[in-house]
Order: structure tokens, then sequence, then C-alpha cells
């Protein structure tokens, strides 16, 4: 009898996760409870990085089976994902089919203000400079000589901070790639108040930063209605693979700004949004597992994934506020460089930060409203470019 205690607890011990968990298990759990850290104590854009972080923990605790990244490997089996899947595998389907992005921009569109864009359509063109990020990124990965096109089309719109347009665009184009892309996105996106300040500060000077902007016009109910309606038709006709996100986007949009659907724009900014940040931040995590990165030569493409993402989101920051500083000049000092630098598509998070460091070069200065100009215009920007990339290398 006491043996055969023994060879039950022995046989338990073996088969427990303590028994099975692996040096590389132990790297990612711990980056995983930094960016739990970082998310909970330093309150850095919690709402993405607890998701996120708690699924790249759990994925890397051993034989949870909540995924299986062996079940993703092509030629990819939905039979075999609904039958053998776990609970995390089911969640990415919604990701690897391409719907949770739409239904994210949705939301973001019902929760999005354009006012301020309307408001002032020169901030359009400051939204526009900060995609540079993303193709000069893409020439940079194709250098590496390590990706096809279609691969670093996919990383390079990660300059754009959009981790939904980054998803979107990686599942059509290279979605064995769809892992790293998409956490290196979302981790670029929750970590803007740490990357940006430092690039703003270096292009710019005391003078610059110091600019108070003047306050933006009025903007009508009627020209807040027209908007999303316009832009839809004309994104639409001139870049039809952008339409699934451009069109929720703007159909959002269009349920805050007709005032007759308050309970739909309620549910795409509140329930539907958090549902869907849930599932997309918990898959996205997961995806950063021990078994996925220590297939041969994966752990080299996601170390450079992680590098040129950060490049090309470094890029597109300073492309912005490079544009910005012409912008100034041409205006005659009128315009703060600063808000170039929200242009990429992190809503409202990258405006926050052009607010704070214009704010300590400058007590009296308030840009929030000026930066969600070129803010707002990212998202779209951001949409339309990931369209371009689609119709060229789709």
């Amino acid at each position: 009898m006491w043996q055969a205690f023994v060879n039950a607890i022995t046989k338990l011990a073996s088969e427990s996760g303590f028994a099975n968990i692996t040096y590389l298990n132990l790297v990612l759990i711990s980056i995983a409870l930094v960016f739990l850290y970082l998310a909970i104590v330093k309150n850095y854009e919690p709402l993405l990085l607890v998701p996120i972080a708690f699924g790249m923990l759990i994925a890397n605790l051993p034989l949870g089976g909540l995924m299986n990244p062996s079940l993703w490997d092509d030629p990819i089996s939905f039979e075999a994902i609904l039958h053998e899947g776990g609970l995390l595998d089911l969640l990415y389907l919604g990701v690897k089919l391409g719907i949770y992005p739409p239904l994210i921009f949705l939301g973001i569109g019902a929760m999005t203000d354009f006012g301020p864009l309307i408001a002032n359509p020169k901030s359009l063109l400051l939204g526009a400079a900060a995609q540079f990020g993303i193709f000069g990124t893409y020439i940079g990965a194709m250098a590496l000589g390590i990706f096809t096109p279609q691969q670093a089309g996919s990383i390079s719109i990660i300059g754009g901070a959009d981790g939904p347009t980054a998803i979107w665009l990686t599942s059509k184009l290279a979605p064995e790639l769809l892992g790293p892309i998409a956490l290196a996105a979302y981790s670029y996106m929750a970590l803007v108040p740490i990357i940006q300040p430092p690039i703003m500060k270096a292009l710019t000077t005391k003078k610059e930063r110091e600019v108070v902007m003047q306050q933006l016009r009025p903007v009508s109910k009627t020209e807040k209605i027209l908007f999303p309606i316009i832009v839809t038709i004309i994104v639409v006709l001139i870049i039809p693979s952008a339409a699934p996100l451009v069109a929720m986007l703007m159909l959002g949009n269009l349920f805050k700004e007709c005032g007759v659907v308050e309970r739909l724009s309620d549910t795409a900014q509140n329930a539907l949004t958090n549902i869907i940040t849930i599932f997309l931040g918990l898959t996205v995590g997961a995806t950063a597992s021990a078994d996925k990165l220590s297939q041969p030569g994966f752990g080299l493409q996601a170390l450079s994934i992680i590098l040129l993402g950060l490049i090309a989101f470094s890029v597109g920051t300073a492309a912005g506020v490079l544009f910005g500083k012409v912008m100034y000049k041409f205006s005659g000092g009128k315009i703060n460089p600063l808000i170039g630098s929200a242009g990429v598509s992190a809503v409202p998070m990258a405006a926050r930060v052009s607010q704070v460091v214009g704010q300590k070069a400058n007590p009296q200065n308030f840009l929030l409203m000026h930066a969600m100009g070129p803010n707002v215009a990212g998202v779209i920007g951001s949409a339309v470019a990931a369209g371009v990339l689609l119709s060229i290398l789709g």
C-alpha cells in the first residue's frame, strides 16, 4: 500500500506543471508579470495590458490545455480546433477569421469625436505623415531578407500603433506571424506614454513646445453626421479593401452622432467593446507561448518583429512631429509641433501624451483637443494604409 501511495505521488508530480516547465516558460512568465506590474501599479493602459499579460501568463503554465499552438500550424483544420481546442483556441477563431478587429473599430467609432478633425482639416496631414513609419518599416523588413513581402507588410503596420488593424491585416497576409505581430502592436500601444515623450522632446525646441494654439471653431451637428457617411463613400470607393475597418469605424461614429440610436451607441461603446477587448487581449497574449516561440526559426522572426515594430512606431512618431515642425514654420508659429506625435492611431493615448508634454513646457498649454484631430486622422490613416498594403500584397 505504501509503495502504491509513493507511485501515485510520483506520477502526480511527474505530470504536474512544475515537472514540465521550461526555461523559456519562465522567461515569458516573467515578462507577463512585468506587464501586469506596469498595468496595475503604473496604470499603463490596464484595459489592454491586463488581459494580454494574463493571457501570456496562463499560456505558459504547462499542461493547462487552454491554447494549443500545434492546432494552428498550416494547414489549419477548423474541425480539429472545434473538437480538440481549448478555451482560448476557440476564442482565437475571432482573431484568425478577422471578426474582432472590425467590431473593435465599431466601438472606437462610437467613442470618437471627429469634431477636432472637422474643425481643423489640416490635422489630417499630420495623421497621414505619421503613417510614414509603416511604409519605411516595410522597406527595412524586406532588407533583412528573412521575411516575405506579405510578412513585411504585416510587420510594418505596427507603425500605426493600431492593434486591431495590425491583427486584421496580418490575418489576411501573414497569419503565421499573427501572434508576435499582435503582441508587439498592442504592447507598443500600451507603452505610448513611455516611448513617445523622449522622441518628441529630442525633435522640438522648448519654444516650439510652449506654443499655445487658438481655440478650435465649433462644429455643427450636421457636419458631424455627414462626416462618417462621406468618409465611408469616398474611402471605400477608392480603396475597397479597407471597407471592413473604415465602414465599421464610421458606422460606430454615426451611431454616436445621429442622436436616434442611443442604445446601439451605448452598446458599441461599452458592452461590445469590453467583451471583444477581453477576448482579443487574452488570445493575443496567449500566442506568446513557449511552445510557439520554440519552433525552429520562429524565435528569430519574433525578435525581429519586436525590434522592427519599435522602429516603425518610433519613425511614425518622429515623422508626425517633423511634419508638425513644418506646419509650425508655415503657420508663423501658430501650430505646436507636439500634436504631430498624435498622428499615430493610439486613441486617445497619443493625444494625452501631446497634452502632458506640452503642459510640462508651458502650464498654460492645453493641446488635448488640438491633438485629437491628428489622432483620429491616424485611425483613418492606419486603416487606409492597411487597405493599400492588402491591395498591393494580397
